[in-house]
This record gives C-alpha cells, structure tokens and sequence, in this order.
C-alpha cells in the first residue's frame, strides 16, 4: 500500500509543481492589477472572471471527467481507444463554436444581466474567446493526465501562464491599455498553452462515434449542473456584491465606494485562497486517475481512507498558518514602496479565516468523489451541490447586506460544508468506508479555537503564531500517532 501511496504522492508532486509555479505566477497579476487598476475595473474583472469559471462547466459539459473514465474503462478492458480522442474532440469543438458564437452576439445583454453595463460589452467578448480556446485544452490536457505525461502538462500550463504575465505587464504597463490589456493577455496565454499540446492532437482521427459519445454525455452530463452549482459555492458572492445597495455599503465602508469597487477589493483578498486551492487542485490532478486505477484493488478502502485522513489535515495545518501569517505579508511595506495589496484593499482582510477554512471541507468532498465515480453513481452530485449552491446563495443573499464581504464568506464556508456532509452521506452509502471523521473532527475544532487564540489573547505577534502552528502539529501527531508510526516503520524496513 505505502508504494502505491508513494505512486499518489509523486504524480502529485510533477503535478504539484507546475500548479504551483503556473499559479505563483499567475498571482504577480494579483499585485500587479491590485496596484495599475482602479478597484471599479478590479471588480469588472473579478466578476467577468467568475463567470467565465462558471460558464467553463457549460463548455465542457463534464467531457474531461468522461474522457478518463471511458478511456481508461477501454484500455482496461484492452478495447480501441483512439476513438474516444476524436469524439470528444469533434464534440467540444462544436459546441464550444456555437456557444462563443451567441455570447459574441448578445454580448450587450449578457452584461447587463450580470449587473454591469452595457459599455463593458467588449470584455464580455474577450471572455468568449478565452471560453474558446479553454474548451479546446480540455480533452488535451485530460489525455495528458491519463497517459502519466505530466512533464509535457506541466510546460503546457507553465508556458500559457508565462505568456498570460508577460503579455499583461506589457499591455498594461507598456501600451497603457487598461482593463483590455488583462483580458487580451489571457487570450495570448490560453493560445499559446493550446500551440505547445498540439502534438497530442497526431491522435486525431476523422472518426465519430455516436455510442462513445452517448457514454461520454451519461457520465458528464451530471457534472454540468452539478460543476455550476459546485462553482456557485465560491463564486456567488460576487453575483450578490454586485447587486448590494449602496446605502448598506456606505454603511458598512463609508461613502465614496460602489458596487464594482466592493467586488475588485473582494476578490483580490479572496485571492489569498490560493494557498488552499493550489494544493487541492494539485491532489485532484493525480487522484482521479489514481483512484480509477487502483478502484479493484484488494485494499482500496483502506488506502482511500488514508489518503482522505492525510490531505484533509495538510489542509487544515495549511489553514491555520495562512490565517496566521497572510495579512501579515499583505500589510508589509516592501522596501518602503510597494505593498502586495495597496490599503485600500485592506478592509477586506476580515473575510480570510472563513475563506481559508472552508477549503478544508473542499478538500474532503474530493476525496469523497472517489466512491460516486468508481460506482458511477454520479446521479447524486448534483444533489450534493445543488445542497452547497443553495445553502451558498441563502447565506449570501442573507448576510450580505448585514455583513457585507464577510458575510460573502461566511457563505461560502456554510456551503463547503453542507456540501461536504452530502458528499459523505452518499459515498457512503454506495461505497462504505470507516473515515477518521472524530478525530479529523477533533483537529478541526481545535484549529479554530487556535486561529482565534492571538485575538482572545491580544498577542498578534510572530512568534506567538508561530509557536501555536508548531502545537498545532504536535497535536496532529499524537491523534493520529499510529499512522505516523506505521509510516515510519514502514519506510524504517524498507
């Protein structure tokens, strides 16, 4: 078990990598539009971004998740795949087209329905074109990730996200183009990205088969809804502070704000989340092939079980530290001239602890996916975030205007959590396991009294938090001191 476990541990580590780098350099636009856009256009962009996340889902309509399964069910069964390649490439390919092609048209209505202007029409078309090239990466970098070809998908990721920084500092900062320069850089990134995977493409056949693709439309299908009411948990908020009254904004923030400008401060803290969202999108690269491959094996249970226990409580350590430290590093003066975020953006710094926390229960419920997909019981997750959507969007809509961004983010937490215990329930249910939930339980609580200790105690100096996160992990080691010793005995013998 322990070498599959290293087996885990190694593809997430290559995957783990480019994440990190891609992501880490992606963040240099996070200072860089804090700092070169007014918060109006950071909102503009923040919000045009959420939805473009959303409608991602709708372009893909789950064909990622449906190529691994139905290939890797062909290989395995020692049937042709080549097929499934052309199939769902030729189907993306169409319905991507037809999609960019209406939003380009009613661009002017799409914006004001999604509570701009109806000035801001053009990003709405930059957007269509990034919605594009995205869906044509799909299938790509899934064929990627199924081959174990995880140099080649991290260049690919690496390099798109290189050109996307590189191509806004010049727009932005050169060409003086403002808001366009972000988008149009993203353009840039997302072709270049799909230029470097163009070899998998050698594959492709003038093949199409409407069996495969009935197969592939019954595993992915369910993953629309439930990929947007999933997305809806995190990215509602914006939805809902784009339409707050501003006489509760000034209010809560004092005059001379707008709705755009509580959306851009918003999202750029929000953006801290990344600490948590890299490394549970760097597990989810390697785990679903992982656990499709390893579905039959004699200790599956056993192994899932430990795999859940260990992420879960890497996120919370995680957690902890990034509450500790983050708004630290944002107010920090580099070299007396440059902050990561100007203080403008610094009366969002309360609504990090809920976001950083709720990323926990998002590391639980993938790990619970494994049971629903082995299974093919994909009929209950849209219940599942349908349940976290709407416990999301009732929070929101319910605190916002009492608590404004931290009542944005006390509703994502709600809904990862409401979705995490629906995961569970029906995992469960078609794939019982005995997860470590009381002492898992145990940590969680204890991470919260912790993240709260330096306020109770008026201490919020370094050492302190850092001596608390150091106790924080010696507890982690004694309540699960019996897998730490099978671990180190295992690699003791070996």
């Amino acid at each position: 078990m322990l070498d599959k476990l290293k087996l885990l541990a190694k593809d997430t580590v290559v995957y783990g990598a480019s994440t990190i780098l891609a992501r880490g350099l992606n963040y240099v636009l996070v200072p860089l539009y804090a700092n070169l856009l007014t918060t109006f256009e950071n909102g503009v962009h923040a919000l045009i971004y959420a939805n473009i996340a959303l409608a991602n889902v709708l372009f893909a309509y789950g064909m990622e998740t449906a190529y691994l399964k139905v290939t890797s069910d062909a290989v395995r069964s020692d049937r042709e795949s080549t097929g499934c390649f052309s199939t769902a490439v030729i189907s993306l390919l169409f319905t991507s087209t037809v999609l960019t092609a209406c939003t380009v048209f009613f661009a002017p209505g799409i914006a004001e329905l999604m509570g701009l202007s109806e000035n801001q029409k053009d990003f709405i078309r930059y957007a269509a074109v990034i919605l594009w090239l995205d869906a044509m990466l799909v299938i790509p970098f899934a064929d990627l990730r199924l081959k174990r070809k995880a140099i080649r998908f991290a260049l690919a990721r690496v390099l798109g996200v290189v050109a996307v920084v590189i191509s806004a500092i010049v727009f932005i900062v050169q060409f003086k183009t403002g808001l366009h320069g972000a988008f149009l850089a993203n353009i840039v990134g997302s072709l270049v990205s799909l230029l470097f995977v163009m070899p998998v493409f050698r594959q492709f056949k003038r093949f199409f088969s409407s069996n495969i693709l009935r197969e592939m439309l019954r595993i992915g299908l369910p993953y629309v809804p439930t990929g947007i009411a999933g997305l809806l948990v995190h990215l509602i908020d914006r939805n809902v502070l784009i339409r707050m009254p501003i006489e509760d904004i000034k209010r809560l923030y004092g005059a001379g704000y707008v709705q755009s400008d509580i959306v851009g401060i918003y999202s750029r803290v929000a953006a801290f989340g990344i600490l948590l969202q890299l490394f549970i999108q760097v597990f989810r690269f390697a785990w679903q092939p992982f656990f499709l491959q390893h579905a039959d094996d004699p200790d599956a249970k056993k192994l899932f079980r430990h795999v859940l226990s260990v992420s879960t409580v890497f996120a919370m350590v995680i957690a902890l530290a990034a509450t500790y430290f983050v708004p630290d590093l944002v107010q920090y003066h580099y070299f007396d001239r440059l902050y990561i975020l100007p203080p403008v953006y610094w009366i969002g710094l309360s609504i990090l602890p809920w976001i950083f926390f709720s990323y926990i229960f998002d590391m639980m419920s993938t790990n619970l996916t494994a049971g629903i997909l082995i299974t093919g019981s994909t009929r209950y997750l849209p219940v599942v975030t349908f349940a976290g959507a709407a416990v999301t969007t009732a929070v929101c809509l319910w605190l916002v205007p009492v608590m404004g961004m931290d009542g944005a983010a006390v509703s994502i937490l709600a809904g990862t959590v409401v979705m995490s215990a629906c995961m569970g329930y029906f995992s469960l249910k078609v794939y019982p396991n005995n997860y470590e939930w009381p002492k898992l339980g145990v940590l969680f609580v204890t991470g919260l009294v912790f993240a709260r200790l330096p306020v109770l105690a008026g201490i919020g100096d370094l050492w302190f938090e850092i001596v608390l996160t150091a106790c924080y992990i010696g507890i982690i080691m004694v309540v699960f001191r019996d897998e730490a010793g099978y671990v180190f005995r295992q690699q003791r013998s070996g």
